[in-house]
């Protein structure tokens, strides 16, 4: 029984049929059936690609409103570098920082704090005797959730690092009740404040044998509008922020890759491109790398759907507040280990799509029945069916969840090979 709690839903009530959800969701999710989309929870990736390309805005992410922390009685913002990028003329992250005070938080913990220390213990990780290379990043949870469900041969190149997000809110309740010791742990609250809704489900569900730190996620476009009307230029604001370039640079696409201060890495957003490296590092054709990041939104976390900018123009305004930043405010000393707090011990387990059977000899019979059902087609990818091609059509009919009929092409081409075989 799948039970595992998704943040991207569909509102039927908007949904026309249309398809083109169906063209670009990366693990073939969604079926159109009964005129409006339909979602299977056991593919689903929560990527938000369907949130992204629909027409009719029928695909929606699901999170916390901010009312929700109200049952703590000490409130800690966790804000996403992505969250700088959002304010147009915004010269110190100060003006953020202080702005999330005033809409209610008690403290501010910054996620690019925490990802500054990621980086740090990752250098320190890609010593490590033993370990698979090329080491792929973790921070993603769609990457870690496509690689098991697509790519499960990659699994042990997954680094085994906890994102920075979980490390922030480890943190700062760390530091909450070190100087808030009357507090009980369960009076602390931590609100993420996240670009896209992957984060959002891996909070729902932890993270194998690992349960999130994090209370409630709060989306960046809910936030925006409430610090704008807190955000004054030119008033009196605190001094908070405690982060330098690098953390800054994990919300655009190469800024955690470059952080590590290897020649041999890669960095790619974007699912379809996502794709295409995963489907090389499994095949063997790529150079030697000892990195590879990978962002399934495009730009990096710049580009997620719970954002409010175009994702290339947040880009570059957080390079423009990047400038007289020190490369990093946060380090690990001497450190030779990575402490315990930082790293996760298990990987969830999924279910391949690509298994047709527990059995081998029944999968072997599937793939050949499909082989021989996709052979009556039309290849076109028309969509007509429901399906997203002719080949997933083919594999929803063998496996007895579509009937042959929903491709008239098909139907036709089956019925003169029989009258064909009746007259010879």
């Amino acid at each position: 029984m799948n039970t595992y709690q998704h943040s991207v839903l569909l509102d039927a009530d908007k949904c026309t049929g249309c398809t083109t959800c169906l063209k670009h969701c990366p693990t073939e999710a969604i079926r159109i059936k009964d005129g409006h989309a339909v979602i299977n929870d056991g593919r689903c990736i929560d990527c938000g690609e369907c949130i992204r390309n629909c027409p009719h805005q029928a695909k929606k992410a699901v999170c916390s409103k901010l009312e929700s922390m109200e049952r703590f009685k000490y409130k800690i913002a966790l804000p996403a570098p992505t969250l700088y990028g959002q304010f147009d003329n915004l010269d110190d992250i100060d003006y953020v920082l202080d702005g999330l005070l005033k809409i209610g938080f008690d403290e501010v913990f910054e996620v690019s704090k925490a990802a500054e220390l990621v980086s740090a213990y990752t250098r320190l990780y890609l010593k490590t005797d033993g370990i698979k290379k090329p080491i792929i990043s973790s921070a993603c949870p769609v990457i870690v959730r496509l690689i098991g469900l697509r790519f499960p041969s990659l699994s042990s190149n997954i680094l085994h690092m906890l994102p920075p997000m979980e490390v922030a809110a480890g943190l700062a309740r760390e530091k909450a009740q070190k100087e808030h010791p009357e507090l009980k742990p369960e009076e602390i609250g931590v609100c993420f404040i996240s670009p896209c809704p992957a984060k959002v489900s891996y909070v729902k569900n932890g993270f194998a044998d690992y349960q999130s730190k994090v209370d409630e996620v709060v989306s960046i476009s809910d936030i925006y509008f409430l610090l704008i009307n807190e955000m004054s230029h030119g008033s009196d604001i605190q001094s908070l922020c405690e982060s330098g370039i690098i953390g800054i640079g994990w919300a655009s696409s190469g800024g955690e890759a470059t952080a590590i201060f290897n020649e041999k890495y890669l960095a790619a957003d974007g699912i379809e491109n996502v794709i295409r490296v995963l489907d090389q590092v499994e095949n063997g054709n790529i150079p030697s790398l000892e990195f590879i990041e990978l962002n399934a939104c495009p730009g990096g976390c710049v580009g997620g759907v719970m954002t409010m900018q175009n994702p290339f123009i947040a880009k570059a305004r957080l390079q423009a507040l990047r400038h007289g930043l020190p490369v990093s405010r946060n380090t690990i000393g001497s450190a030779d280990y990575i402490p315990e707090d930082y790293l996760f011990n298990e990987l969830p387990q999924y279910a391949p799509i690509t298994r047709l059977s527990t059995s081998i000899a029944e999968s072997m019979r599937m793939m050949a029945d499909i082989q021989k059902f996709k052979a009556y087609l039309p290849g076109i990818d028309c969509g007509a069916c429901g399906a997203p091609n002719c080949r997933a059509f083919a594999e929803d009919v063998i496996r007895g969840k579509a009937g042959a009929a929903k491709c008239p092409i098909a139907v036709r081409s089956i019925n003169d090979r029989e009258e064909s075989d009746d007259e010879s």
